[in-house]
């Protein structure tokens, strides 16, 4: 994956008001697949690495849900938005 396009990916928590949202350098196959991997009881955790390189680690007995966004383009320089 090219280094200007990144997966947004919303994390829901059991009992937890906030969802937790990161964007990712990890294609979204990538990340479908650690999450499968995490909801068949292959780990405990389900870990995401950001594009800063930071871990977010969730109990995969905590998920409630896994929103997964298509690479966004970023643009650089000024210009009207």
């Amino acid at each position: 994956m090219r280094r200007d396009q990144a997966v947004e990916i919303k994390i829901g928590v059991q009992h937890t008001p906030r969802e937790i949202t990161l964007e990712s350098n990890q294609s979204t196959d990538e990340v479908e697949k650690i999450v499968a991997q995490a909801l068949a009881g292959e780990s405990r955790l389900l870990s995401l690495t950001d594009e800063r390189g930071r871990k977010v680690l969730v109990p995969a007995d905590r998920l409630a849900y896994v929103e997964i966004g298509e690479p966004t383009v970023r643009k650089v320089g000024f210009g009207a938005i």
